[in-house]
């Protein structure tokens, strides 16, 4: 980034830290929850996950994939092959075609025949109905179009699952029943990385919590954990436990931490 504090034509570039310190493991058959503050770097935890840089990036660190070390090359094999991202928001979907041709193109080894069957497979699972798959973006609600992407990250049948906020938008049933949908993948042997800051709803559905703050991951914990703030390691897990409405939103101990960035409601 360049010197805000310099003239325009005369400010020097500079290294920002985003993420560091960081390491995080998604076991099959588990669901870990990423939670933490707007702006702390999670959406940016997605990108290196696939491997996606921006060209200035300064980027170092190591990601194995089902027991093999991965370099860039790896990682770009790996999207939409055994590894998918569902995306933080419905934009990501083309508007000029239909979704059922969007999904169908998720699953290029395919023939043409196979990606058709196993489109539909998903669409009858999912509760998405034959005329759907005719259907533009725009001519689709708020929960339809989160299970069409959904039903996109799964066309290839992948062992991991990178969910990037993927219930704002939706009202609480049909966030519920979204994260139900991640749920079920994990529980039938897949993994899920659950990036969210609605702690609520990742309790619901996580095996693991993994509470990010300021660009690392500052404690992990057993979902069981958050049942009693004495369990919890760190000073903002015991903060966001605390903010939680059962708990009255109070924000005990925040003047002990006051660099904290509320939680996003």
């Amino acid at each position: 980034m360049y010197d805000e504090s310099q003239p325009f034509f005369r400010a020097k570039q500079r290294d920002v830290e985003v993420l560091h310190n960081l390491s995080i493991a998604v076991h099959a058959g588990e669901v870990v929850a990423v939670v933490g503050a707007s702006g702390s770097g999670k959406t940016l935890l997605a990108d290196a996950v696939f491997g996606l840089f921006e060209p200035n990036s300064t980027v170092s660190g190591r990601i194995w994939f089902d027991g093999q070390r991965m370099d860039a090359a790896g990682l770009a094999a790996l999207r939409g092959h055994g590894l998918s991202l569902v995306p933080q928001s419905v934009s990501h979907l083309d508007p000029m075609m239909r979704v059922g041709k969007q999904v169908e193109g998720f699953a290029n080894g395919l023939t043409k025949a196979e990606r058709r069957a196993r489109r539909q497979q998903l669409f009858e699972r999912y509760g998405l109905g034959p005329e759907v798959a005719r259907l533009y973006p725009h001519e689709l609600s708020g929960g339809m179009a989160r299970r069409v992407l959904l039903c996109c990250a799964l066309m290839d049948d992948p062992r991991v699952i990178v969910a990037d906020e993927p219930t704002p938008g939706l009202d609480l049933d049909l966030a519920v029943r979204a994260l139900d949908d991640f749920r079920a993948f994990a529980d039938a042997g897949g993994g899920v990385l659950l990036i969210t800051h609605d702690i609520e709803l990742a309790l619901r559905v996580a095996d693991r919590v993994a509470v990010f703050k300021d660009g690392t991951v500052v404690e992990e914990t057993a979902v069981a954990n958050f049942a009693d703030p004495s369990l919890l390691r760190h000073e903002f897990t015991r903060q966001l436990w605390h903010a939680l409405p059962e708990h009255d939103f109070a924000a005990e101990g925040a003047e002990r931490d006051k660099g904290t960035v509320p939680l996003s409601h």
